[in-house]
């Protein structure tokens, strides 16, 4: 009999639908894997332009196998609201495995589910991870013991399978993989800085700038706000 892994993304206003959609549908065809999809108060949740209705109470989930964390521009709201965050830092104290993907771990970090850990994050915002005492890595995902993080936005598909692999079996994950036809082949490099054309990285860099400035500032009243709850 197939035991059952108990996998839950708890979601924000202004999430990013592919980090947790992706991953959500490989954890989703994984032999045993119960996956929650869940809110504060199981409000309805709006994430590039779709909306997610009939999700569990966060508060009221009840404990977790896996906690998986997305990532998107509601991040920074996200890790200042308090509700939300008692949950994960709950749920996260009891889980398995605590993964994210993109700015995921930013929210993990803040709940001080991440220091002394190494994790990955989206490009842009990675740097910020350093102000909760989290090592930066680059790769597009990484693995701390118990800690699985996957970069930006789309390596929510390879953390996926990383994570399959580790939790349910190389075997199943692979067969997940061979039934969803995963086998990338973009069009053109440059999806990450390093491979971009320099006119590229500039008009992207450009276009997060506010975006940055106002998701440091969170980011410092988050680390600010830790230190407070664990002083």
């Amino acid at each position: 009999m197939t035991q059952t892994c108990r996998i839950v993304f708890p979601l924000y206003p202004g999430v990013t639908q592919l980090d947790f959609t992706a991953p959500h549908q490989v954890f989703n065809r994984m032999p045993g894997a119960e996956t929650v999809v869940a809110s504060v108060g199981g409000a309805d949740i709006e994430g590039d332009g779709l909306v997610f209705t009939r999700l569990a109470e966060l508060e009221a989930v009840e404990g977790c196998d896996v906690l998986c964390v997305p990532g998107g521009f509601g991040t920074t709201a996200a890790m200042l609201d308090e509700a939300y965050m008692a949950s994960v830092r709950r749920l996260g104290a009891e889980a398995r495995y605590v993964t994210s993907v993109c700015t995921g771990s930013l929210i993990l970090a803040a709940a001080g589910l991440l220091k002394g850990r190494r994790a990955a994050c989206h490009w842009a915002w990675r740097d910020l991870l350093t102000l909760f005492d989290v090592e930066v890595d680059e790769g597009r995902v990484c693995r701390d013991g118990h800690v699985i993080t996957g970069g930006g936005v789309t390596a929510g598909l390879d953390f996926a399978f990383v994570a399959s692999s580790e939790i349910f079996g190389e075997d199943a994950a692979r067969r997940v993989l061979l039934g969803l036809e995963y086998a990338p082949a973009p069009p053109f490099e440059g999806g990450r800085p390093e491979l971009a054309p320099p006119h590229i990285l500039e008009q992207v860099q450009r276009a997060m700038g506010a975006a940055i400035d106002d998701r440091r500032a969170g980011a410092l009243e988050a680390a600010r706000r830790l230190r407070a709850h664990t002083s």
